[in-house]
């Protein structure tokens, strides 16, 4: 796939900006898709004038009438002097798996290095998880990098900050999914950690650089971490953890999911989910690990098998 021109990437901000006749992102970017070009949905609906700002946009005033491609373009070349890159998902390098789901991003952020077509798996869990908990995520975590992995996680705190970190020390490649811009940190007691991974592995966000975390914008980075990665493991969680909205959120993309005994046995939602195809309950880190090898290397045999009856 080829990349799009800074016309294109504009038009395509400025329909996200302004959502003509309310259109939701994700229908944006269905009908960009549709036309293959973010310049002509906005010719077909005319210059959107609603100037109403979404969720997940911070801007220090109005864009006046009329100029919403040229603030778009004056924001493209400002990225490009900053420390991320930024990828709608029409170009090159944007992660290809997220274009696999229905809740695909219609841009990312990146900062640290973006790696095609990477093995990830994520590991997930309660904030307020225990110290037997973390312990076992960064079991986990060291488990899959030895076996090649990325450590993919949400850089919270609890289970996701304990993987992260067990992949970094272990010499692993972690990719941190932010539930807001890439500019913020959030946790706060976080932002050494996330300096780290952009350093050495990558942060991804979805949402404009300035966004704040919401309760919406947590769920929509589930959905991504889920895309974004072959499997999920679920290392601890309660009834209302986001970690459930991420398992839930697999299942339905048709992405295998690992939970850990406790939480299937120990939670409604992991008993239920439990026997769903694709969910996998294990006992220790051990077979969390030998799970997902096995799950991708399935996975890379159909890729092969496809790649012969293509060619």
């Amino acid at each position: 796939m080829s990349s799009w021109d800074d016309e294109e990437r504009a038009a395509l901000v400025a329909l996200l900006r302004a959502r003509p006749e309310g259109m939701s992102w994700s229908t944006i970017t269905s009908e960009v898709a549709e036309a293959g070009s973010a310049c002509a949905v906005r010719e077909r609906f005319g210059r959107p004038s609603s100037g109403e700002t979404t969720l997940f946009e911070v801007t220090a005033q109005a864009i006046p009438p009329g100029g919403e491609i040229e603030q778009a373009l004056e924001d493209l070349a400002s990225w490009r002097g900053e420390d991320f890159e930024f990828l709608t998902f029409r170009d090159e390098y944007y992660p290809r798996r997220l274009l696999e789901v229905n809740q695909v991003p219609p841009f990312v952020f990146a900062r640290g290095k973006l790696v095609p077509d990477e093995s990830a798996v994520s590991v997930v869990g309660s904030r307020a998880a225990s110290e037997h908990a973390r312990a076992v995520a960064a079991d986990v975590a060291r488990g899959l990098s030895d076996a090649g992995f990325t450590v993919l996680s949400g850089l919270a705190n609890g289970i996701d900050a304990a993987a992260h970190m067990a992949a970094l020390d272990s010499g692993g490649r972690t990719v941190a999914i932010l539930g807001n811009g890439v500019r913020r940190v959030y946790p706060a007691e976080n932002r050494e950690l996330q300096e780290r991974i952009a350093r050495e592995g990558l942060v991804l966000s979805q949402f404009w650089p300035d966004s704040p975390p919401t309760k919406q914008s947590f769920p929509m980075r589930n959905a991504t971490m889920s895309a974004y990665g072959v499997a999920t493991v679920v290392v601890e969680a309660g009834e209302h953890s986001g970690a459930r909205i991420q398992a839930r959120l697999a299942v339905e993309h048709g992405r295998p999911v690992i939970l850990m005994k406790p939480v299937a046995r120990g939670t409604d939602w992991g008993a239920q989910l439990s026997v769903q195809p694709g969910v996998f309950v294990v006992d220790t880190p051990e077979e969390a690990v030998e799970v997902a090898e096995r799950l991708a290397s399935g996975e890379r045999e159909v890729s092969r098998l496809l790649a012969l009856a293509t060619s």
